[in-house]
Formats: structure tokens, C-alpha cells, sequence
């Protein structure tokens, strides 16, 4: 069914209230704004470009490896290219794309406020962002690091490569990251309308709220980690670098103290938009709210116990990768109660197969298989077979860039009509979704099978016997690029030729869907008051608009 078909309910607004895009007009009003939908468009313009660079980067990489030989680069280029590929899809996409674009978006209208707590602050994090990424992006072209995303010592404070301006960069988008974990999490706790208690804060709220926690805590770790790699490799302090008395492992330690938890930090927030979704299309409320949102918190926390078994063959004691090894294991609890809560929700749902449902789908297929994998190479027995192998690099990815694009996909086409006002087509949005879903299928299997088989990451050359595996990836790639770039079309042409959303299109309970289509500048002329939950679908539209008023 076409998203403009399904009616929705008479927003709080009336026709006269201008929306949030036509509120102003000319560049310095969108430049200077403090509204959080526009700044969470304008994360969007940035975000999205960055998407496009690191595929293009696992495109030429991909292709260099169709011949065990050299194909079209040479392996210095080669180094450069993948360290690109990773810093830009970690650091500049996979980490900001959900919160800072649909968070932004969507939490101040998912709580009933006008705005975030701090919107300078907002509008700063953008431009810190903004700034960050030119500086990496200049850095990482000009300087060639060639490190991989990680930049282990004692290569990364050895190297010819300019590796000081690159962290300095990523310093920099940390600072960003920071700012926006304070603002939705003051927002979460102050801002929320008369009616919204804990009890009733969207889940998607839960699981942003969640990440900022962990953004919070880790970030400034890892920024101080990787400057002092970069004054290593500039000044030789001797911290991290053996040969001057510096111990590489501490390296390590802090690094995935930080990163081991950053890894939630991307798949929290498309947890949150999978439970959104998934109670949408069953018009269902959640089997157990509370087994949802709890197990974002528990995700949260007990991501910060597990950074060990990235070191298992590092030199830790037995017993500490046993006790790493139990705790990594104990996060696919928390995550099991989330599927296991999602599938249960389904049952004797009206489930409705749109665009961001079969993504919900690719989504379960993904996370599940991907974690499935994470308690594999969790199992120090097994890592040390699979370790720096092309079996990390596609858990990795399955898990980390599956999970997080389609369920970026998911939000990018479930918002959609709130954000523009207007529907997409949504025969190609299905098209494309199953495009998307084979083509990761057909890029990441492949590299489990030669993981699996000895074939070690980041080599410029490989045994012809993994050839016919390399050339499945890169035709999975490119599958994969196709269906990302129509995906893209599709959306353009619906912002301009797109049918006019009704305010509500999906019938959906959660809150920011009882504004008109497109928002006001301010969301709500003064705060409602609430008096049903986010999910209460055994109540007719009708009622459930009635119960969501302005304050009396």
C-alpha cells in the first residue's frame, strides 16, 4: 500500500501555522538556525555525502581485489585507501548518521518540547562536526595515513604517513559527539511533556538517550588516546611506542575501552529506530516496553566491560580473556531479549509490509547472523583462528554496517513523510530494499568463507584459491552501490514530484505524528499534555488524537 493511502488523524495544528521549512527564508536563516529539525537536516546534507565517499572507497578496494595481484592501485594506495574507507564510515558516517539526523529530528517531537535543551549548543555541534570532517578529510588526502582506522602503535607512530593532523580531526568530531550526548540527555530528563513519564518515552527515545550515555562517557578516551598516538608520532614521547619505552598494549586498552563501546554507540540508536518501526507496522504495542528499554540500558553499560577480547592475542592472561571472553557474551542477553520482544510483537499483528518493515526484516536477518558471529570470535578458541582474518572483517560488517544502514534506511523512509511532507514510491522502495539486502549478502558472505579459510585482512595480494571468493565480494559490492544509488533517486524525485503525506500516514501512536505533515517551527504552540502511551493501538485514531491536547 502506497504511504499516502493509509489516512491518517487531524493534527494539533491548524492550516495557518507556517512549517519548520518555509518558517524562514534565504541561506542565513538556515545557517543561523537553532531549530532542531533543520539542523538535523543539515546533518543530513553532511552525513549522507559521507556515506557516498566511503563506498566509493570499498568500491576501489574491492575492485583492486578482483586479481591476487596488483589491479588498479598500488599497494601503498591500497593502505591509504582502506584507512580512508574506515575512518570516514566509522567516524563521519556509522557514528552521527541516526542521532545526530533522526535524533535531532525526531526526540524533541517524540517528548511533546519545542526544541532540544540547548539549541546553540546544537547548532554548534553541527558546525564542530562540519569542521572535523574537512580537517580528516584533508588530513587523511594530503597526509596518506595509512594506519588503518585503528591506528595501532607501533606502526601508526613509525610511519612516514601524516597521522597528527588525522587524529586531530577525529578529536575534533568527537568534541561534536560530546555536545550532542549532553543536549539529549538534558533534553530526555527536563523537557518532556506533562503526561510523558519514563513509563511512556518512546523507545526510540530510550535507545538515543542510551547512547548518549556511553558518547558521554568513552568519547573523551579515545580523543585523548589517539592525540597522544599523534604527539607520538610527531614528537616521540615514548607513550605508546616500544622502542622509546612506550607499551603498545596500553594502546589497545584504551582504544577499545572507547571503541568496543562505540560500537553500540552505532547499533543502539538503530535498535531503537527497528523497535519504532516494528510496533508501527504490526499496530501492535511492544510485547514488553520495558524489556526494551531496560535492555538499551543494559547494552550501554555492560558495553563498556567487554573491550578485552579485541586483545586476545595480545599477551592478557587466561584468565582475563576467559572473564572478557563471558562478558562480551553476556551483551547478546540484552540483545536477544530485544529480537526475541520484536518477534513476539508481530504475532496477531496488522502487519504491514512497506519499505521500512522489509528493512526491519533485512535488519533481523543481519543483527541476528552478525551477532550470532560476535559470540563466535567472543570464544578465545575460535579468535585465535579468525583474528585479523577476512571472518572479523564481514562480523564486522554484518553486524556493525548492516545493522546500522538499514536500519538507517528504515528511519530515512518511516520519516520521511514527517520530514518533507511528501511519499516516495514506494514499489521502487521495496525494489531497492531487496537490492540493498543482496547485494551486503553477496559482498560479506563470501569474506566469512574466506576468513574462515586462512585469507588475511588489509593484504594488498592474496592465493588465487581465494580469488573466486574476492570476485563474489566485489560483485556483491557493486550490487550493493546500485541499490544504495536508486535508493537515493527515489527519495530525490519524492521531495519535488512525491505525493503531498497526510500528517499521520502510517497511523502510527507515537507522538511526533500528531503534528500537522510538515512540523512547525516550533513544534507545538504550548506543550501538550499526554494522557496514553506511544503504543497504545487498541485505541482508535480518533481516540488517540483526543488524548494528546494542548495544556489546559
Amino acid at each position: 500500500m502506497m504511504a499516502h493511502e493509509i489516512e491518517g488523524t487531524a493534527p494539533l495544528h491548524g492550516a495557518h501555522d507556517a512549517d519548520y521549512l518555509r518558517a524562514g527564508s534565504g541561506v542565513r536563516s538556515w545557517l543561523l538556525t537553532t531549530d532542531h529539525k533543520r539542523i538535523g537536516l543539515m546533518f543530513y546534507a553532511l552525513i549522507v555525502p559521507m556515506l557516498m565517499l566511503g563506498g566509493a572507497f570499498a568500491l576501489v578496494l574491492r575492485t583492486e581485489l578482483l586479481t591476487p595481484g596488483p589491479t588498479v592501485i598500488s599497494a601503498a594506495t591500497y593502505n591509504r585507501m582502506f584507512t580512508l574507507h574506515g575512518v570516514v564510515m566509522v567516524w563521519l558516517f556509522m557514528i552521527p548518521s541516526i542521532p545526530n539526523i533522526f535524533g535531532n529530528f525526531a526526540l524533541p517531537l517524540m517528548i511533546g518540547a519545542k526544541d532540544l535543551a540547548f539549541p546553540r549548543l546544537n547548532l554548534a555541534s553541527l558546525y564542530v562536526y562540519a569542521f572535523g570532517a574537512v580537517i580528516t578529510l584533508a588530513a587523511t588526502i594530503a597526509g596518506g595515513a595509512d594506519t588503518g582506522w585503528t591506528f595501532y602503535p607501533p606502526y601508526s607512530t613509525t610511519t612516514p604517513a601524516g597521522v597528527l593532523p588525522v587524529v586531530i580531526g577525529i578529536f575534533i568530531l568527537g568534541a561534536s559527539s560530546i555536545m550532542t550526548a549532553v543536549n539529549f540527555i538534558a533534553t530526555t530528563h527536563t523537557m518532556r511533556a506533562r503526561g510523558i513519564g519514563w513509563g511512556r518515552v518512546p523507545l526510540f527515545v530510550w535507545a538515543i538517550y542510551s547512547t548518549s550515555i556511553i558518547m558521554l562517557l568513552a568519547t573523551p578516551v579515545l580523543g585523548l588516546t589517539i592525540l597522544l598516538v599523534g604527539l607520538d608520532h610527531i614528537y616521540h614521547f615514548g607513550v605508546f611506542d616500544p622502542t622509546l619505552g612506550g607499551d603498545p598494549v596500553l594502546f589497545q586498552h584504551l582504544f577499545w575501552f572507547y571503541s568496543h563501546p562505540a560500537v553500540y554507540i552505532m547499533v543502539l540508536p538503530a535498535l531503537g529506530v527497528i523497535s519504532e518501526v516494528v510496533c508501527t507496522f504490526a499496530q501492535r504495542q511492544p510485547a514488553s516496553y520495558w524489556a526494551i528499554a531496560l535492555s538499551s540500558l543494559g547494552i550501554a553499560f555492560i558495553g563498556f566491560t567487554g573491550w578485552g577480547h579485541h586483545m586476545f592475542v595480545a599477551g592478557i592472561s587466561e584468565l582475563d580473556a576467559g572473564i572478557f571472553g563471558a562478558l562480551s557474551m553476556f551483551v547478546a542477553i540484552f540483545s536477544a531479549i530485544k529480537v526475541f520482544t520484536w518477534v513476539a510483537t508481530l504475532h496477531k499483528g496488522a502487519i504491514q509490509f512497506n519499505t521500512p518493515m522489509l528493512y526491519f526484516f533485512w535488519f533481523l536477518f543481519l543483527f541476528v547472523f552478525g551477532g550470532m558471529t560476535g559470540v563466535a570470535v567472543a570464544t578465545q578458541s575460535l579468535d585465535v583462528h579468525w583474528h585479523d582474518t577476512y571472518f572479523v572483517v564481514a562480523h564486522f560488517h554484518f553486524i556493525m554496517v548492516g545493522g546500522t544502514l538499514t536500519a538507517f534506511l528504515a528511519a530515512a523512509h518511516y520519516w520521511f513523510p514527517k520530514m518533507f511532507g511528501r511519499t516516495y514510491s514506494e514499489s521502487m522502495g521495496l525494489l531497492t530494499s531487496f537490492g540493498v539486502f543482496l547485494g551486503f549478502i553477496l559482498t560479506f558472505l563470501p569474506q566469512f568463507l574466506a576468513g574462515n579459510a586462512g585469507m588475511p585482512r588489509r593484504y594488498y595480494s592474496y592465493p588465487e584459491q581465494y580469488q573466486w571468493l574476492n570476485v563474489l565480494s566485489t560483485g556483491g559490492a557493486f550490487l550493493l552501490t546500485g541499490a544504495l544509488l536508486l535508493t537515493l533517486v527515489n527519495l530525490l524525485i519524492a521531495l519535488r514530484w512525491g505525493p503531498r503525506a497526510t500528517a499521520n500516514p502510517w497511523r502510527s501512536r507515537s507522538y511526533e505524528w500528531m503534528t500537522p505533515p510538515i512540523p512547525p517551527e516550533h513544534n507545538f504552540p504550548v506543550t501538550p499534555v499526554v494522557d496514553r502511551g506511544p503504543y497504545d493501538y487498541h485505541l482508535t485514531d480518533e481516540e488517540a488524537h483526543a488524548r494528546v491536547s494542548p495544556a489546559r
